[in-house]
This record gives structure tokens, C-alpha cells and sequence, in this order.
């Protein structure tokens, strides 16, 4: 198992490299500079550029901006006269990662459920309404879910505050609006993978064997089923809890994702990056445990990663 881990952290670092090396240099691509400003003559600008080393070859800032970001130095903002990226991003990533960790696990689990009950009540009233319920969750953008929340949870009944930030009862809305997505993909796969599994010759052997209907839906089908399921989950997890832009708007939560546009659209070229590699570390982040979670799941996995290497 050990060695199967550090294979894949091998793996995450040349991701992380790549990622990098690629956001870098198709910033450096883009029209315009972070210092735009009518008020800024062209001498001004140049000492600016001077004083945050953009007057150098493109080269030459890729290995200072590696060489400072494997201490640890993100950078400082342009934006907002030189707060340093790592305290602009971590005051911002509290409300959207828990707002996207909320809509991922509730997402998870209830799709996960709608699943296995419609797998096991195939084709009768239930399956249906699984499955529509999925059909919905998939074809319904978030934002118009986030809409209806707040007219009829928050206006007609008021039970729950229509937007803003401050404490658990404000994101409630928000995650149910951002998990209908995971809902619905989790529901489908988890109901195709189970009938698929149900099927089995394996499954038919247990039910000769006198297992209950318990054992073979837990124990058999349900461990083989969700290695799929969390195949698809998995990078799904990195954009909620990156928190959604349009929901963050609607709800008015103070998140990254208004931060990293608002960044893009100014050139700033620091908070750009900061950003993109939050991302680019959550998302080989999650896909490591995902590969862990394989592993456990299905041992013949890690056998098979580690007899490869």
C-alpha cells in the first residue's frame, strides 16, 4: 500500500509542475498589463513593472516565480497594493470550501441512496422517481434551484435567511442548490453500476449460497458498485469545494471564486496563479484519495498499481 501512495504523490507532483508551467506562460499570453490605469504616465508603468520584475525575459520570471513559490511565497496582489496572495486566498477559501465540502457530501449521500433504492425497486413507482428526481438535478442549472430556495424557503416561509454570510443557517440554502448536481450524477451511476452488479454471476452464487437480500446488497453489490460512482465524484468534489461563482453571487458569499475572476480581469497576475494552483493542489489532492479509496475498496487495484511500478 505504501508504495502504491508514493506513486501516486510522484504522480501529483510532475500534475502540480505541468500545471504550473502551462498557467504561467498562457498568462504571460494575455493583452494588457496589471497596471492599466489612465492616471499611471508610461515612465510610472515602467517602474512598476521594474520594481515587480515583469520587465525581465518571460524565462527568467517563470524560474524566480518557481524559485519563490517552492518557499512557500505566492506572490503578492497587484490589485490590492501588495496584500500578499496566501492572506487574500485564505480569507476567502473558508466560505467556499465549506460550502462545497457541505454540497459534496450531502450530495454524495443522498445520491448515493437514490440510487441503491431505485437499483433494488427496478422499475416500479420508486426507481421512477429516483430517476426523475436525478433527470431534474442534472437538466436544472444551480442558479435557477438557488432562485427557488430563496422565494419559497426564505420569502413565503421564512425559515431560513434569503442571502448573506453568518454562520451554519446561511449556508444551508447555498449547499442544497450547488449538491442537486452531485445528486443527480451520483443517483444514475449508482443505479446503473448496482443493476449492473446485481446481475453478477458472483451475486447469483451468494444468493444460492443462502445470503439475505442485506448481504448481498451491502456487503457484494454496494463495495463493487462505488468504485465508479467515486470515480466520477471525485473531481466533481474540487469545483464545490472550490465554491460556484453564480451561487456565491446569489447568495452573497464572500468566496474564491468572485476573487479569482475579478483577478483575471485585471491582469493580476499573482492572484491568478495563487488561485489556479489552490485549485490544480485540491484537485490531485482529492484524486489521491480517490486512488487510496480504491485501493481499499478493491485491493486487486492496488496490486495491480503496484506490481506496474
Amino acid at each position: 500500500m505504501a508504495k502504491y501512495i508514493l506513486q501516486r504523490i510522484i504522480f501529483m507532483a510532475i500534475t502540480l509542475l505541468i500545471i504550473i508551467t502551462i498557467s504561467f506562460f498562457l498568462m504571460k499570453i494575455l493583452p494588457g498589463t496589471p497596471f492599466n490605469s489612465e492616471k499611471l504616465s508610461h515612465e510610472q508603468i515602467e517602474m512598476m513593472k521594474e520594481q515587480y520584475g515583469l520587465d525581465q525575459p518571460v524565462p527568467v520570471q517563470f524560474a524566480s516565480y518557481v524559485s519563490h513559490l517552492v518557499q512557500g511565497d505566492f506572490g503578492v496582489s497587484f490589485q490590492f497594493s501588495n496584500v500578499p496572495v496566501s492572506e487574500l486566498l485564505s480569507s476567502r477559501i473558508g466560505p467556499s470550501a465549506m460550502l462545497g465540502f457541505q454540497a459534496m457530501l450531502f450530495g454524495a449521500i443522498v445520491g448515493i441512496l437514490l440510487g441503491v433504492v431505485a437499483a433494488l425497486r427496478q422499475n416500479t413507482w420508486v426507481d421512477y422517481t429516483a430517476t426523475f428526481i436525478a433527470v431534474i438535478g442534472k437538466s436544472i442549472p444551480s442558479f435557477v434551484f438557488a432562485g427557488l430556495l430563496q422565494l419559497f424557503i426564505s420569502v413565503k416561509l421564512g425559515w431560513l435567511p434569503v442571502m448573506g454570510w453568518d454562520g451554519f443557517d446561511t449556508s444551508i440554502l447555498p449547499t442544497i442548490a450547488l449538491a442537486m448536481f452531485p445528486i443527480s450524477i451520483a443517483a444514475r451511476f449508482m443505479r446503473t453500476e448496482m443493476i449492473d452488479v446485481l446481475g453478477s454471476d458472483y451475486i447469483t452464487l451468494a444468493k444460492a449460497k443462502g445470503a439475505s437480500r442485506f448481504q448481498i446488497s451491502v456487503k457484494h453489490a454496494l463495495r463493487n458498485a462505488l468504485i465508479p460512482v467515486i470515480t466520477v465524484l471525485g473531481p466533481l468534489a474540487v469545483s464545490l469545494m472550490t465554491g460556484s461563482l453564480v451561487i456565491e453571487n446569489i447568495f452573497a458569499v464572500p468566496g474564491i471564486g468572485e476573487q479569482f475572476v475579478k483577478s483575471i480581469g485585471v491582469n493580476d497576475y499573482p492572484t491568478v496563479m495563487g488561485t489556479t494552483i489552490l485549485f490544480a493542489i485540491l484537485f490531485v489532492v482529492i484524486t489521491l484519495v480517490v486512488d487510496i479509496l480504491y485501493g481499499i475498496i478493491d485491493p486487486r487495484i492496488r496490486v495491480a498499481g503496484g506490481n506496474k511500478g
